[in-house]
């Protein structure tokens, strides 16, 4: 499946931006980092000052996992993914909270939860592929088909969410027992053993977590085969939801689009789209370090530096939520700050060395 060459930020924006900053009234790299966030959105934009966020927009990707029916690997009874796309829609999650506070809409897409078609509206299925993803541990997760159907609902949901204003995106995830495919895609893509990727998710205790670590080394197996091969990948130990994601990273940078990265799910999609798009990276931002183990492999193995860390592990994109006041305000000051000239006052004298 092919992608567009991914054409990378402007550097030239980045580097005005930085300039800039040393002209604003503040001694030069007093706001730390997010100095820096200011110039990455910036060479996102390619334009400095870059133009106030208007429309940041959230999209939740919905999947249930046959893994999470049959290996015990979640705290939570797999009905819940179903449960909770109810909630998003009624606005009674936390990511519909965060949201509201932080600027942003929400949007849902059902990939692969484990309901019928007519149980949410027209607009929440119209992408999706399956109800439940198959068992990773002991069967491929998708078709052929059914990955590349995944793979290009992603990207058109990106060009819907582009193409209709949005300037940030923010991807989310649900799905009872989905960071077990995530943990897989992992370790598939990094070499890293699954004792290293597995982690608690929902809470689940000291039984829970050996039967995830089990089903990660069962299904681990069979998706070392295929390494090499992204799309191969998502359907022997992904998922239509990990699929999506995966196309839809990707599409955002073919675009040109920013886009904040969540937690772990998010983060192993991330992987895949890099695989599948070249250079898609530099167009995200590490929002969080979720406290999923796999999760600082991502981060590691993609080079970014996340903006928080505050112990999160929810996923629906609660962290990147977290961290999008913080980028707003990065790009406020690039834009709003008055320079030294401006409200005439005095800047450091050139041999300044103390403050």
């Amino acid at each position: 499946m092919e992608f567009p060459a991914v054409t990378p930020p402007d550097e030239e924006a980045r580097r005005l931006a930085a300039e800039r900053h040393t002209r604003l009234t503040k001694p030069a790299g007093s706001l730390g980092r997010l100095e820096k966030l200011g110039g990455w959105l910036a060479a996102c934009q390619g334009a400095c000052p870059p133009r106030p966020l208007s429309r940041p927009r959230v999209v939740v990707f919905a999947g249930d996992h046959g893994v999470a029916r049959h290996g015990g690997v979640s705290a939570y009874p797999p009905e819940v993914t179903g449960q909770m796309v109810a909630n998003f829609l009624a606005g009674g999650a936390a990511v519909n909270v965060l949201a509201s506070v932080a600027g942003a809409s929400v949007r849902v897409v059902d990939l692969a939860v484990d309901i019928p078609t007519a149980d949410v509206p027209d607009a929440v299925a119209r992408y999706k592929v399956r109800r439940s993803s198959g068992r990773i541990d002991v069967e491929d997760a998708l078709t052929d088909a059914q990955a590349r159907d995944a793979v290009a609902a992603g990207r058109a949901i990106a060009d819907e969410e582009v193409d209709q204003g949005a300037d940030l995106l923010i991807a989310g995830d649900m799905g009872i027992g989905n960071t077990t495919p995530a943990s897989v895609l992992v370790a598939a893509l990094t070499g890293a053993e699954p004792v290293a990727v597995v982690g608690r998710g929902t809470g689940i205790d000291d039984a829970g977590w050996m039967r995830k670590a089990a089903a990660v080394r069962d299904a681990l197996r069979r998706a070392r085969r295929v390494g090499r091969d992204p799309l191969a990948l998502l359907r022997t130990a992904g998922g239509a939801d990990l699929a999506a994601l995966a196309g839809f990273l990707a599409q955002a940078a073919a675009r040109r689009t920013p886009v904040l990265l969540d937690g772990l799910v998010v983060g192993a999609a991330a992987l895949v789209a890099e695989e599948l798009a070249p250079g898609a990276k530099a167009w995200w931002l590490a929002a969080h370090r979720s406290v999923e183990p796999a999760h600082g492999i991502v981060l590691d193995h993609l080079g970014l530096s996340p903006v928080l860390e505050l112990d999160m592990r929810l996923g629906e994109g609660s962290g990147a939520l977290a961290a999008l006041p913080l980028v707003t305000m990065a790009g406020r000051v690039l834009s709003d700050m008055a320079t030294f000239a401006d409200a005439g006052v005095s800047e450091a004298a050139a041999d300044a060395t103390t403050g």
